[in-house]
């Protein structure tokens, strides 16, 4: 298990200020109405058109494309840079990465806009690579993703493990038969991941790196 895929919106980072205020907006240019933060924030983590597909109620796919063009513009100048990094994230990162794990961004959202923020956030050093979705919406599924990841990065599933915090990112593992360690500290509940079948489920960054060093060692010792 040497490299591990990371989420980005909900595992990293906390991007639930932007993420909503383009949500809001789009809706808002689309003559959709209001909606509240509660409701926005479930749909932090999966892809964007099949968020807009359950807020706007439709599957025209014209109207769908109209609101990621709206969301996008906001989204592209302001909504991206209206995050946070979680506390501890980057000793947590610099920690696995000294035990000798590479590190890679496996995120839904668009590689641009993920490696603007990986960027912008100084957290290059540690996830030097990112996969991201293209902004015509090929590869947005988690399992479209891990699958490009791992052809990349010349790993069999062995070879990886996915961390995040919404069962997208646990059904997409598992799609591939990666192990799965699902985070509480983002948009996903520890019901949504467990129903979804983490193989670890942890409260803290402190529980993620010693989660990543006991899988390890399970590793190592059946492999002995």
């Amino acid at each position: 298990m040497r490299t591990l895929f990371l989420d980005l919106d909900g595992t990293l980072t906390d991007p639930a200020p932007g993420i909503a205020a383009c949500f809001v907006h789009a809706a808002h240019v689309l003559g959709h109405g209001s909606i509240g933060l509660a409701e926005v924030r479930r749909f932090i983590g999966p892809p964007l058109r099949e968020a807009f597909a359950e807020i706007l109620a439709t599957r025209d796919s014209v109207r769908i494309e109209e609101a990621v063009r709206v969301y996008r513009e906001r989204f592209g100048t302001l909504g991206l840079f209206e995050n946070s990094v979680y506390p501890g994230v980057p000793e947590a990162l610099a920690q696995l990465r000294q035990a000798g794990h590479g590190l890679c961004l496996v995120t839904s959202k668009a590689a641009v806009y993920a490696e603007r923020i990986i960027d912008h956030f100084g957290l290059r050093s540690h996830v030097p690579r990112v996969y991201g979705a293209e902004l015509s919406g090929e590869r947005s599924t988690k399992a479209e993703l891990i699958a490009h990841a791992l052809e990349r990065e010349s790993l069999t599933p062995a070879d990886a493990c996915m961390i995040g915090d919404r069962e997208h990112d646990v059904l997409g593992a598992k799609a591939h038969g990666l192990v799965a360690i699902g985070v509480t500290w983002g948009y996903g509940s520890r019901a949504e991941l467990e129903t979804a079948g983490a193989d670890r489920i942890v409260d803290t960054l402190e529980e993620l790196v010693l989660a990543v060093r006991a899988l390890r060692e399970t590793r190592g010792r059946a492999a002995r």
